[in-house]
């Protein structure tokens, strides 16, 4: 298995320092950690590596999937697949081959030690011990198994035997946002508790050959990549020892009728196959205004979209740019939606962590930065979850 690449938090030692004050018991982002595996993919270099690898001779697939890595945007991205997995498992790159059991052997080892290596750095970040920790939410759509990776997790970074832990299984690009608001209504609840949230996803369930009858394996094979994230999440912080910098103020989930088949993923022997419609961005286009305006009447007098910070799930540029053409947003307003889609391509449920990390350090460098900003995420559904936050720094 590759070592994880531990380069896990930005700013260990320049902690945002808290200029506005917490509401009382609201719940709060206390520290942020990544972690990747250590095989790095350049865009410019997957497509070779990717025929090779899948011993594919089709040239008219390799053209479609040089274009489609052109239009991603994403520069670089992390795999757990590596020449050594498929040296000693060949049939990963044969069509047709039942090797969902390998598939997860790989995958639910991964996960974890992304996910702690993710919760180390998120410690480090925080000052406070483990054993500070009183509840696990844990995101994964890259594992399958009982006991749960929460269990694993916790043991791993040898968290008390109480710690009460949560599993979200399967819940796709939408699944970071959901932990938030799951670890928001725990902390809110639970007076002094402290929540560890982790997110952890891998590509190889879904790695095969190019194959005409799935043209979406290339959209994966050009935009989603590997990695975890974790966060700190509690209300009333402890000043000087821990340091907020985002305030969640307000979450809901919303799904729209009729569009279960928009984002379809089904677990075969062969691993997992997806299908996406190519009405996804025209669907969340035609939602997306009312349901942002509902999270900000919850600040009272927020009218305008661009008086705000936006950090934003970056399942594709066309989502993103659609979002900035209804909304009418200033073209700066996505810059770290898109820096992290660049750097990372889409991660599944860590993206919107990889976000708010860029997010943080942007509204600690600027001069009387916005206050109220929007969480959002899309996934399977169609499924929308968002945040109201309040920037703290």
């Amino acid at each position: 298995m590759s070592k994880m690449n531990g380069n896990s938090v930005s700013g260990h030692c320049e902690l945002a320092i808290a200029t506005r004050l917490p509401t009382p018991g609201k719940a709060t982002v206390l520290a942020i950690g990544k972690a990747f595996p250590s095989q790095v993919v350049p865009q410019d270099c997957l497509v070779e590596g990717y025929f090779r690898d899948t011993n594919c001779m089709d040239f008219s697939m390799k053209e479609k999937l040089e274009r489609l890595c052109k239009t991603t945007t994403v520069k670089t991205r992390y795999t757990v697949m590596s020449k050594e997995i498929l040296d000693q498992y060949p049939e990963l790159a044969t069509e047709g081959s039942a090797t969902i059991s390998q598939r997860l052997s790989i995958a639910n080892q991964a996960v974890t030690e992304m996910a702690k290596e993710a919760s180390l750095a998120c410690f480090k970040q925080w000052g406070r011990p483990a054993e500070d920790i009183t509840h696990v939410v844990y995101v994964s759509s890259s594992e399958i198994r009982l006991p749960g990776g929460d269990l694993y997790l916790a043991s791993e970074l040898g968290l008390r035997n109480d710690v009460n832990r949560v599993m979200l299984y399967f819940l796709g690009c939408y699944g970071g946002v959901t932990g938030l608001r799951v670890a928001k209504d725990i902390a809110e609840n639970n007076p002094g508790s402290r929540v560890l949230l982790t997110t952890s996803e891998t590509t190889i369930l879904g790695f095969r050959p190019p194959n005409k009858s799935r043209p979406y394996d290339l959209v994966g094979a050009a935009l989603f990549g590997d990695g975890a994230a974790a966060t700190i999440i509690g209300a009333d912080p402890i000043s000087e020892i821990e340091s907020p910098f985002i305030e969640l103020s307000y979450a809901t989930q919303q799904f729209l009728p009729g569009t279960h088949n928009v984002i379809d993923g089904r677990l075969t022997e062969e691993g997992i196959n997806f299908k996406l419609g190519r009405d996804l961005p025209q669907k969340i286009d035609d939602n997306i205004e009312g349901f942002c305006k509902k999270l900000m009447e919850k600040a009272g007098n927020l009218e305008d979209f661009n008086n705000m910070f936006w950090a934003v799930h970056p399942g594709g540029p066309a989502i993103l740019n659609r979002l900035e053409t209804t909304l009418k947003l200033r073209g700066e307003k996505l810059d770290c939606s898109r820096k992290a889609l660049m750097d990372f391509g889409n991660v599944s449920s860590n993206t919107i962590f990889y976000v708010m990390e860029y997010m943080r350090d942007e509204l600690r460098n600027k001069e009387n930065g916005e206050e109220w900003g929007l969480a959002l995420a899309f996934g399977p559904g169609i499924t929308f979850e968002g945040i109201l936050l309040r920037s703290l720094s």
